[in-house]
């Protein structure tokens, strides 16, 4: 975050958000599932095998497509090459258009499958060299990051360096709060608004991207 520029770190911010907004969502629709953060999921495949439960199967099932997510984000990414941003930012608006799509049609859990899909794609929106810079929809590493700088600034060094470490994981929190309040309002159908932010996200960013530099 902190060698990113401010334009970066403020797109960093807006996923974060909409990754905090639907992981609450799909978490609220699959009755306890993540549909971003895989490390929840890994425990809960873990304690279904145990139990030989059909947890096991949607926890799989979910992280099986988080990483095929993060796969076609990443091959998308490769293709658009100049356009890399806008292209998967793209990608991840129509995923979760498809998600709301699914339920519309009543196809209950199988809607969580797209989100998965669309989450695990936008984490290769700041990868660089096959490694991910920015982790959007998971905070663990932010966190440590958090306390790693904090840690520099007790120490006399950058006193602000903890601060982009600190909004990525607000923007998160905020999303989540956002996502619980329209989830009561409006069910699974609240999914549409994550979809329209991506989508004016990736407007946004061809503007940015079309501008001549």
């Amino acid at each position: 975050m902190i060698r990113l520029d401010a334009r970066s770190r403020t797109l960093a911010a807006c996923l974060s958000v909409v990754a905090g907004y639907v992981d609450v969502v799909g978490f609220l629709m699959t009755g306890g599932f993540f549909v971003s953060f895989m490390s929840g999921n890994s425990t809960r495949l873990g304690i279904g095998l145990a139990g030989t439960s059909a947890a096991a199967a949607i926890a799989g099932g979910l992280i099986v497509s988080f990483v095929a997510g993060v796969v076609l984000g990443a091959s998308v990414g490769r293709l658009a090459r100049a356009w890399k941003e806008p292209g998967i930012l793209g990608l991840v608006a129509v995923l979760l258009i498809l998600a709301a799509i699914t339920h519309w049609f009543g196809m209950g859990l199988l809607a969580a499958l797209p989100l998965a899909l669309a989450m695990g794609a936008q984490n290769a929106v700041f990868a660089q060299d096959g490694e991910v810079s920015v982790g959007l929809t998971y905070m663990t590493g932010t966190l440590v990051k958090l306390g790693k700088r904090l840690t520099v600034a007790l120490w006399g060094g950058d006193r602000f360096g903890w601060v982009p470490y600190l909004l990525l994981w607000a923007g998160l929190l905020a999303g989540a709060a956002l996502g619980a309040l329209a989830y009561a309002r409006f069910g699974p159908n609240a999914l549409a608004f994550a979809g329209a932010a991506m989508l004016l996200l990736t407007v946004v960013s061809v503007g940015s991207h079309a501008q001549p530099r």
